[in-house]
């Protein structure tokens, strides 16, 4: 069993919605240790677009990386995710942050994840579920990366779990 972190993201429709029935997809892919609080980010890059609702999860999956990078990409199609424009909106966004003290880097795959440790929207949720958990490459817990970033962008608490 690997222990995962995703970080899940949305801004059209219903994101609450949306990301409610992303969690719903993706119960069988294992076992759902934790679900952070959802948290409303401003956009990040192309900025003429609705705020984001931001959240995170911890999973403990006997799927390889690639296993479930292919279900997290269908699960995205599933829920109607159309990739036009970088950074622009979506229905929803799921992406594996971590696995466990892994460095993957193939062409499909970069883990961790290589923009995680600059985006508050991904690094606060994460913290919230997985503190002391140091990431590979950087040498640093994600509590340190929160509070280096702390500032960096307009991020406020939108619900507690369940949401």
């Amino acid at each position: 069993m690997a222990d995962v972190f995703l970080g899940l993201g949305a801004n059209t429709g219903d994101p609450r919605a949306n990301l409610r029935r992303a969690l719903q997809l993706l119960a069988p892919a294992g076992d759902m240790i934790a679900v952070s609080s959802l948290w409303t980010t401003e956009p990040v890059g192309f900025l003429e677009q609705d705020w984001f609702l931001n959240a995170a999860v911890h999973l403990r999956t006997t799927h390889t990386p690639l296993q479930l990078l292919a279900l997290l990409q269908d699960i995205e199609r599933a829920l109607g995710r159309q990739r036009t424009i970088p950074n622009g909106p979506r229905t929803i966004d799921l992406d594996i942050l971590l696995w466990d003290d892994a460095v993957i880097a193939t062409p499909p795959l970069t883990i961790p994840h290589p923009r995680m440790h600059e985006r508050l929207f991904v690094i606060e949720p994460l913290c919230e579920i997985a503190p002391d958990i140091v990431v590979p490459l950087l040498g640093l817990t994600v509590a340190r990366l929160r509070d280096r970033l702390a500032g960096s962008m307009r991020i406020e608490l939108a619900a507690r779990p369940p949401w």
